[in-house]
């Protein structure tokens, strides 16, 4: 007991000398900060984008302190693509500042978030500066970002992924045979198949086929972008990608997939003669957070608004943090709604659904905002099942080629537990009820005849509404709709196609579409909601999340990724609208 006691007081201490020595940091930040009344970008400036190893989310706040380093227990840093975009935008304009230093080969991102950020750069690249990108590591998705750079430069010692695309899931039919558990699946949509990790040990020929159907697609609108970005016709990239040609660093060199196998004193050695420089110069750089600072000051004013309604994340009823809760995001949009100066709504979806239930209170609150000013939906990397079913609310549908999408189809889930604990723990049930069906689905027992038929009549019924809400929200009939749902998933370029989308496009151009359709293209600024949370909230959520996932990576060891799927059947709960489970393409 004393050794734990001592173990235990050791951990505390960590904690709290950890905490301390954030805040001594965090308060010197915010004096240094503090000083800075005006940020001044210098002639021959370099803006210097480090995205290796951060996750990119729709938004993070330019005022917030760099933390990245501060992540006690392994936790991943992100980076917001608003501010991306905005800081990318501002260096293209500033003349002071000439190029950009990528370095992001390990950039954690879906396909559709980096081509709106890619996209971004073109600009910046066709504005005549120049982009370099240097990686020790480039993953599939980091290679694609970079490809839009004038060069790329690898380490000696480096690796790059190019390989082509592949989606694995897991699988728990065995192990729920093992503990005796049967799921209870409830579901319309051939598919439907976010329910077959549960019921089968691989994926059916619907799956296989919806899945190989936009790994295809995705694949060859990612392929066509390298091929023009680095001036290798399509045959031949697709040929070096889907045999793994570069197998060896000079492989990439003589293939034309990378421009020198260097180090990165080398690169910054070459972006110093871009500039004019001497070799002992030093290069004046610049960052993200600072950039958009100084571009706040020069920020346009305007009594018109857009909202921009970020819809991140899960889809569940209540006030859960995190998510896209229903009664938290229905308040959100009544701000907008509600609110005078606000003349168009923008509802940013980044969503695989979640609860019937919640979409359908969010539906409906987008379409009231509707009947009073333009509502525009622009999905992000992924807007399927229920983060569908609330973009179809909008006015018009904005998506990437490559954006997840559709998915329209339902389906339940339950658990007969009976043979775990009967069998395996020796526990037995007994039951006293008032009516026939007072322990209705109740996990200690199988499903009866009558419970299956009920409740399969309620998922038939979610369905047809989820018809319905599409066929209004697209002016097509249902018969129309029923032939592009079933649950399939589709990318934006086969959405556009099947009539699931209007025009392909990201966020601005959702954003110029709805200033036109509320008469105020030539003076609006644009408004983010919800507000993001002050940093220390953040901070304090974070560090406690870290804490819980560092225990969890300990006790779990390799097996912490099936531990985190299982845990995610506890949101299961009600008519669920998801996509087939959690698509990792890799």
């Amino acid at each position: 007991m004393r050794f734990l006691g001592n173990v235990l007081a050791v951990i505390v201490g960590l904690l709290i000398f950890s905490i301390t020595s954030f805040f001594l940091l965090a308060g010197l930040i915010a004096v240094i900060s503090s000083s800075e009344e005006e940020i001044k970008i210098k002639e021959n400036t370099v803006l210097v984008m480090n995205l290796d190893g951060r996750v990119l989310v729709e938004r993070s706040s330019e005022d917030d302190p760099d933390f990245s380093s501060l992540s006690f227990f392994g936790g991943v840093p992100t980076v917001g693509l608003t501010s991306l975009k905005n800081a990318i935008k501002s260096a293209k304009e500033n003349e002071n500042i000439k190029g950009i230093f990528l370095k992001g080969g390990t950039f954690i991102a879906g396909q559709a978030g980096i081509k709106e950020l890619r996209d971004e750069l073109k600009s910046f690249k066709d504005s005549g500066k120049f982009i370099v990108s240097y990686g020790e590591i480039y993953t599939e998705n980091g290679y694609y970002l970079s490809s839009v750079s004038d060069e790329i430069y690898i380490n000696p010692s480096g690796l790059i992924e190019f390989n082509g695309l592949s989606s694995e899931t897991l699988f728990f039919k065995g192990l729920f045979e093992k503990l005796e558990i049967e799921p209870q699946v409830f579901r319309v949509g051939d598919f439907k198949s976010a329910v077959e990790p549960f019921l089968l040990d691989k994926m059916s020929d619907e799956n296989r086929l919806q899945t190989q159907s936009f790994l295809n697609d995705l694949n060859e609108f990612y392929l066509t972008e390298i091929s023009e970005s680095r001036g290798i016709d399509f045959e031949t990239i697709s040929d070096i990608n889907s045999n793994m040609l570069v197998r060896k660093l000079k492989d990439a060199t003589e293939l034309n997939i990378v421009d020198g196998i260097w180090y990165e004193d080398q690169v910054i050695d070459l972006m110093k003669q871009k500039l004019g420089l001497e070799k002992e110069d030093k290069i004046n750089t610049i960052n993200i957070s600072r950039t958009n600072k100084a571009l706040k000051s020069k920020k346009k004013y305007s009594g018109n608004r857009i909202a921009v309604i970020v819809a991140e994340g899960e889809i569940m009823s209540g006030n859960s943090d995190g998510l896209i809760s229903s009664e938290k995001f229905k308040e959100e949009i009544k701000k907008a709604k509600n609110d005078k100066n606000v003349k168009a709504i923008v509802l940013r979806v980044n969503s695989p659904g979640g609860s019937a239930l919640a979409s359908e209170v969010i539906w409906r609150e987008l379409e009231q905002a509707r009947k009073e000013k333009p509502v525009i939906a622009s999905m992000g990397e992924v807007a399927a099942s229920g983060g569908y079913y609330i973009a179809a609310a909008s006015d018009s549908i904005l998506a990437q080629p490559n954006t997840i999408t559709g998915s329209i189809g339902i389906f339940a889930l339950w658990f007969n537990a009976q043979g775990l604990l009967n069998n395996k723990l020796g526990i037995t049930t007994d039951v006293v009820k008032t009516g026939q069906l007072s322990d209705f689905l109740s996990p200690t027992r199988k499903v009866s005849e009558l419970e299956r038929s009920i409740f399969q009549g309620q998922v038939e019924e979610g369905y047809d509404i989820f018809l319905d809400r599409v066929a209004e929200g697209r002016n097509m009939t249902k018969e129309e709709v029923m032939k592009v749902a079933s649950g399939r998933v589709w990318t934006g370029n086969q959405a556009l196609e099947n009539g699931l989308v209007d025009i392909l496009g990201g966020l601005e151009d959702a954003i110029e579409i709805a200033a036109v359709k509320a008469g105020i293209s030539d003076d609006y600024r644009v408004v983010y909601y919800p507000e993001i949370k002050p940093w220390f909230e953040r901070f304090m959520n974070q560090f406690s999340n870290e804490v819980q996932t560092y225990y969890q990576r300990q006790k779990f060891g390799n097996l912490y990724p099936v531990y985190q799927q299982i845990e995610s059947i506890k949101k299961y709960e009600g008519l669920m609208l998801r996509i087939p489970y959690d698509y990792v393409i890799q």
